[in-house]
């Protein structure tokens, strides 16, 4: 797709008249593209992002960029997209804590249903449950038998803070299993990781990339995977919901639009990032993240987002979670 640059000078009123069709019909014309990954570089929200960009850039002709912008555990950047012009030429990648999770943490100066249009689900990673090889446990039935036996005694690693992926996993987790163990928090993953991988900590649930290097290694214990079947190259290794029904946590990924971004334009995007997702090197690439590509609709990942966030404000609610 190649088209005409559409004016800037163009003054609300005037672009809120223009037909829908004509709208659209230009886009992307000769004005850069950005996508705002909300944390900082490195993670994989960023490293998303920048296979996403490329490939774009590749096949619109266009230049596709990605603009850091941290802090407030992802909210800033949500705020930046939420409040961007809806014209097709910013989007943002969230991740599952600021998609889901954050609206019950935090006074968000947006509402992600409201002020936000979902474009593409682009890839989940699941949690890893992992134990230090201090912890008599070699499997779930014997990790819930021991911290049933010792309620409190068990710490568990917090990656990113009370509130985070990994922490909502470990609620979610000891309330299905009866158990009671002591939440540490850690402002990231690596230091939660160091401290486990030392025996200060004894549990947590973290994504695979920074956490199988040291299942590998021998200095983790893992136990089982938060996907709702076996995962990749981990198929010898059990869910947890072969022993906790139902049981699915992780981190998701997704691109969003400002609320009154043009469907046509919301549509060739999401029909891009399928195309993208299915390269055999962006797959290649995915699986070497422990990330699998979604082939959810925008309709249900619209559907998702909105039962997920009353879900996790529930969890949030019952278990009194504040931030620290």
């Amino acid at each position: 797709m190649k088209f005409a640059r559409r004016t800037l000078c163009l003054s609300l009123g005037a672009a809120a008249l223009m037909p829908l069709a004509s709208w659209a019909q230009d886009w992307p014309g000769k004005q850069p593209i950005r996508i705002v990954v909300p944390f900082p570089a490195g993670g994989t929200s960023d490293v998303l992002a920048r296979l996403i960009s490329l490939k774009m850039t590749e096949k619109l002709g266009q230049t596709v960029l990605v603009e850091n912008r941290a802090g407030n555990a992802g909210n800033l950047g949500a705020d930046l997209v939420a409040k961007s012009p809806a014209d097709g030429y910013t989007f943002v990648l969230m991740d599952v804590g600021n998609l889901t999770i954050s609206p019950a943490l935090y006074k968000l100066p947006f509402d992600v249903i409201k002020d936000f249009v979902p474009v593409a689900m682009v890839g989940y990673s699941p949690h890893l449950l992992v134990v230090s090889t201090k912890v008599p446990a070699s499997n779930i039935a014997e990790l819930v038998k021991y911290a049933r036996a010792n309620p409190g005694k068990l710490n568990f690693a917090a990656a990113a803070g009370m509130g985070s992926a990994p922490h909502m996993a470990g609620v979610q987790f000891a309330r299905r299993n009866g158990i009671q163990w002591n939440y540490v928090p850690y402002k990231g993953g690596s230091q939660a990781m160091t401290d486990l991988v030392g025996g200060h900590m004894d549990v947590t649930f973290n994504g695979m990339v920074a956490t199988y290097p040291h299942v590998k290694a021998g200095k983790l214990k893992l136990l089982a995977v938060s996907s709702a079947k076996r995962f990749g190259e981990l198929g010898d290794v059990p869910t947890v919901s072969e022993s906790t029904p139902n049981f699915l946590t992780g981190s998701w990924q997704g691109l969003l639009a400002p609320a009154g971004t043009p469907p046509a334009i919301v549509a060739a995007v999401h029909a891009e990032v399928q195309r993208i997702t299915a390269l055999p090197d962006i797959k290649e690439k995915l699986q070497s993240l422990g990330l699998e590509p979604s082939h959810m609709s925008a309709a249900d990942f619209s559907a998702w987002i909105k039962a997920e966030i009353p879900a996790m404000a529930q969890i949030v609610r019952e278990e009194k979670i504040t931030l620290e």
